[in-house]
């Protein structure tokens, strides 16, 4: 049996090939060298000998292009363009085919090569004789021997049509609109592991972006082949055998007139079909096209159908872009593109989400198919929802009642639809808005109107009396408190000698609450907050001294003497590359630390906020600065200090631009249970290792882990998570990997003039940085040997989904 397939398949090959010869031979319009065409003036394409088919300019937008679309149809139906990418070109244009065997559009002063020959024998070969466009649809060039030195059929775009193969390894892309045949969001690969697969364009090609498959992977070096008869098929690429005939409705092929076109295109929403045009003799027109097969029934379960951040739904029976919770379109008019956050984001407090800045929204009926970063078994949607909203990494949640179980997904979210068949509940995290309005109260004073003398007199004395004995309390008080204060300083003078190093320029000096106060002027010039608290800028020397001045939160309430000994083990830390520590202050409850001023603000600053970015000797310097810096925290300290919060907002520049890490100390000093739980992640999202995740032990890789996001920021000058590029380009580590292993790293620094080999060892060692096993990362003594160029680097393995 499969051999009389193969047989047929074979005649009708040859019957279907026969024809064409038959017609190049009869009635096949030969176009010779020195042809040309024009879009508005002389010809302006070149028809097949049945007219069912053109080649030459088409309208696109203000313009035009070049391609083959079917003539005599109500609804122009484009099946091959060139260059589809291409701006379009004006009226003037010229497409020709030129002496030396080269078809070359030019436009005015533009002049490029539309198709290139390509010859594989002798140098007659690889230039064109002449050209034709074939009834099948197929145009091509002829070497002078009537051979086919190239065709369109072997370089489809959106369409196969009969007698046209999509090959092993091959891809059809969909037309970005109706009207505009470039690249748009939607592909069908033909893999070579047999399986035909529809995939979102901007994805990664893994299972989870397909939303649909022939499930013949188990059959390798198979092609899809659409016969002259409208039959879509998998066929063996060696022998031509039928492997696998795609579901369409038999009946169609009684239909099967003389003259009748099938074409196999990926539309513009996602969607492989098959489509009939049936030529009419009478009207020498084409009838309205006629659906026989679609891979979908339903538009919305197409990923990536919408945007980002948006959900697909029915309305009126027609597929429509909605935003999730919280968002707005980036485009009302054109709905597909997503939707941006409306809200803004609330940093996150040492790993612990803000509750009180969030609420969460729930919808029924969600399906949400992005990646899940965690999953766990839950009773209620109540209990997944206040998950979500206490985890500073949560996003968007789903909670299946039927399983209990509850999982928990970032932002921004790419495959999300509503089925009422599903049941399933989504809840949303959003921020809380503030409304900044200012209410004007009226005031209405009430004026009391006394006539009574004596009733006067009494309340002056009553007054008079009050004001004097408060004035006697305030300067009681105020004696004792000077008194209190006096002992407890020499108290204090008397602890900060013993514990004083030998080393004067690395002792620690004890401030005073009120010295710290006048010094910041009230605390009034606030530098920057963070997760620890506030930071304000100070003087010292009569000015002559900045320092920063950083008063803390959510400290160990330890004892004065234990506060002071781990102050003095900080201030032991000393290094070019670590902010340094110049004293503290510890009276009460209130801690407060003394630092360096650094006058050039963070390298978040640096490479995020400002119009220009630090040249790329710059940074390359920046990022062993910050190498330096921690090689020191982990391997050169008297005890080993693991960071735990290392981002650009983290590192500071001096007044040389030497890089500094910020906050070193205080992991030793947070509350012991921010470590305990899940909940208690400390750092912030985007940098942090997968094991804070695992309720694992934390190790020094901790800080490696954050130190490779960090690297790839400085290689990019861009936040690890941007929105506002394109889809592939969203998660930066992902990024990166695509262009290490495609060899374009170029593409990271955009036109910006670096050293290759310096380029890519900083990129190999910001991936070995992320990698999701801590025992994969590298020690900071190796990041730093492998920056320098002393110890050579391996090629890294992609990093796990955690990362990406």
């Amino acid at each position: 049996m499969a051999s009389s397939i193969r047989i047929v398949a074979f005649l009708l090959s040859l019957f279907s090939l026969g024809g064409e010869g038959a017609r190049q031979n009869n009635s096949t319009q030969l176009i010779s060298p020195g042809s040309s065409l024009s879009p508005i003036s002389g010809r302006s394409s070149w028809p097949s000998p049945s007219g069912h088919f053109a080649f030459g300019f088409y309208k696109k937008g203000a313009g035009f292009a070049i391609g083959i679309w079917l003539v005599g149809t109500d609804k122009q139906t484009i099946v091959w363009t060139a260059n589809r990418n291409d701006r379009p070109v004006t009226s003037n244009a010229m497409l020709r085919l030129t002496s030396d065997g080269k078809l070359v559009l030019s436009d005015r002063e533009r002049q490029e090569n539309l198709i290139v020959t390509t010859g594989t024998n002798s140098p007659t070969d690889s230039a064109a004789s002449s050209a034709s466009m074939l009834d099948s649809g197929n145009f091509v060039l002829y070497n002078g021997r009537r051979g086919f030195i190239w065709e369109s059929f072997n370089h489809p775009t959106d369409t196969l049509l009969g007698g046209q193969i999509l090959p092993v390894g091959g891809s059809l892309f969909s037309s970005l609109s109706e009207n505009d045949h470039s690249t748009g969001r939607f592909h069908l690969n033909m893999q070579p592991d047999g399986n035909l697969v529809l995939y979102s364009a901007n994805s990664e090609n893994s299972s989870a972006d397909a939303y649909w498959s022939t499930g013949t992977f188990v059959q390798p070096k198979l092609q899809l082949y659409l016969n002259a008869t409208g039959r879509l098929v998998l066929i063996n690429s060696t022998n031509w055998e039928e492997i696998h005939v795609l579901d369409y409705d038999e009946s169609s092929k009684t239909n099967y007139k003389n003259g009748t076109i099938y074409r196999a295109t990926v539309d513009v929403e996602g969607i492989f079909r098959l489509y009939s045009h049936e030529y009419d003799e009478s009207t020498g027109k084409f009838q309205p096209s006629l659906i026989l097969w679609q891979a979908l029934d339903d538009p919305c379960d197409v990923k990536g159908f919408c945007g980002l951040n948006s959900y697909c739904t029915f309305y009126d029976n027609q597929p429509n872009c909605l935003c999730l919770p919280g968002t707005d379109y980036a485009d009302s008019d054109q709905r597909t593109l997503g939707c941006l956050r409306n809200y803004t984001e609330v940093e996150c407090n040492d790993g612990k989400e803000n509750t009180s800045s969030y609420h969460m929204i729930t919808m029924e009926n969600m399906v949400l198919e992005d990646m899940a970063y965690y999953e766990a078994r839950m009773l209620t949607v109540k209990e997944c929802s206040r998950s979500c909203l206490e985890d500073c990494n949560c996003g968007a949640a789903v909670f299946n009642s039927r399983a209990n179980v509850c999982v928990k997904l970032n932002l921004p979210l790419r495959y999300v639809r509503r089925d009422p068949k599903e049941y399933s509940t989504a809840v949303f995290k959003i921020g809380n808005s503030h409304n900044n309005t200012n209410l004007s109260i009226p005031l209405n004073p009430i004026t009391t109107v006394v006539t009574d003398k004596k009733v006067i007199e009494q309340i002056l004395v009553l007054t008079l009396a009050l004001i004097l004995f408060s004035c006697a309390a305030l300067a009681v008080s105020g004696f004792y408190i000077f008194k209190i204060r006096l002992l407890r300083y020499k108290r204090l003078t008397e602890i900060n000698g013993d514990l004083e190093l030998a080393d004067e320029e690395l002792t620690l000096r004890a401030f005073s609450f009120n010295e710290l106060r006048r010094a910041t002027n009230g605390f009034k010039e606030e530098l920057g907050k963070g997760s620890f608290g506030a930071v304000y800028k100070g003087a010292l020397n009569k000015g002559k001294k900045f320092i920063a001045v950083k008063r803390l939160e959510k400290l160990v309430e330890e004892g004065e003497r234990e506060f002071r000994a781990e102050m003095q083990a900080i201030g032991r830390t000393h290094h070019k590359n670590l902010v340094r520590l110049l004293g503290y202050s510890a009276e009460d409850s209130k801690r407060l630390l003394v630092y360096e001023y650094m006058s050039n603000g963070s390298l978040a600053d640096l490479l995020f906020r400002n119009e220009w970015h630090p040249a790329w000797s710059e940074r390359v310097t920046i990022a062993l600065d910050v190498a330096r810096g921690l090689l020191y925290l982990h391997e050169e300290c008297k005890a080993p200090i693991i960071h735990c919060d290392i981002k650009p907002q983290n590192i500071l520049m001096d007044e040389f631009w030497n890089a500094k890490i910020s906050d070193f100390g205080l992991a030793k000093l947070l509350m012991p249970d921010q470590t305990r739980t899940f909940t208690g992640i400390r750092g912030t999202r985007g940098y942090l290792a997968p094991e804070w995740q695992k309720n694992t032990p934390i190790s020094v890789k901790a800080d490696v882990y954050s130190y490779g996001i960090v690297l790839l920021e400085i290689v990019c000058c861009r936040r690890n998570m941007d929105i506002n590029v394109r889809a592939e380009e969203i998660i930066l580590s992902t990024w990166v990997y695509k262009c290490f292993v495609g060899r374009e790293l170029h593409k990271l620094v955009g036109g910006e003039e670096v050293d290759k080999k310096t380029l890519e060892n900083m990129v190999k060692v910001g991936l070995w940085c992320i990698q999701d096993e801590p025992a994969l990362r590298p020690s900071m003594k190796s990041v730093v040997l492998m920056l320098q160029g002393i110890t050579d680097i391996a090629i890294p393995p992609c990093p796990t989904t955690t990362s990406m």
